[in-house]
């Protein structure tokens, strides 16, 4: 008869605790969508690779990332830092042609580096081992800002993301000799290829009321 009459009591308990408990899950929760989050570039295993289609064939080149630092907050859609290239590492594999690239072309002694600055993000609220995300953010080449929007598939193991992404640049448009002669005609916008890789940490975002 005692456990009988205590069982409002217990069932009482029960409901608290599984209540308590959804609270402190939705609490958590809403911490990990609260993160800043910020993912550090590795040019050592950054590859920036173009193409640049002519008449008769297509030209393949390389440029080296100089560095790259990302913060972001998927729930806010905040983004911030600052990608550079090595514009003066452009190398298409031909002496004659790089020289031709670097100085009438990039003018690479003049601007050194392209940068990209992220300003905002859009994708999942939630940051999780596989996610796509949309950057938007300005690209500087030859000093000029340009808006673009990018595209990076996610995927994280541990501590460490890999991504990669694509951009038609259309770099006639944006300020560059065309290279095109009387005899070969060349295309007035190149493929620009990322593959990166880099170490994602987490710091905790202040709430306003925060001291």
């Amino acid at each position: 008869m005692n456990r009988f009459f205590h069982a409002p009591k217990l069932f009482s308990f029960l409901t608290a605790a599984l209540v308590l408990g959804v609270l402190l899950t939705t609490s958590a929760a809403t911490n990990v969508f609260a993160q800043e989050l910020t993912l550090q570039l590795d040019p050592a295993q950054t590859n920036i690779r173009f193409t640049l289609g002519d008449v008769l064939h297509t030209v393949n080149g390389t440029f080296k990332l100089k560095s790259g630092t990302i913060h972001f907050n998927p729930a806010a859609g905040t983004a911030s830092g600052l990608v550079t290239v090595d514009v003066t590492s452009g190398n298409t594999g031909s002496n004659a042609r790089d020289r031709k690239m670097h100085k009438e072309i990039l003018e690479s002694a003049k601007y050194p580096e392209a940068t990209f600055t992220p300003t905002r993000i859009s994708g999942p609220a939630l940051f999780t081992d596989q996610a796509t995300f949309n950057v938007t953010g300005l690209f500087k080449l030859h000093r000029a800002d340009h808006e673009v929007t990018l595209t990076f598939p996610i995927a994280r193991t541990g501590d460490t993301v890999t991504t990669h992404t694509h951009m038609v640049l259309p770099y006639v448009a944006w300020g560059l000799k065309n290279p095109s002669t009387f005899i070969l005609r060349v295309n007035d916008k190149l493929d620009l290829y990322i593959d990166a890789t880099g170490r994602l940490s987490q710091v905790a975002a202040h709430s306003s009321g925060s001291n």
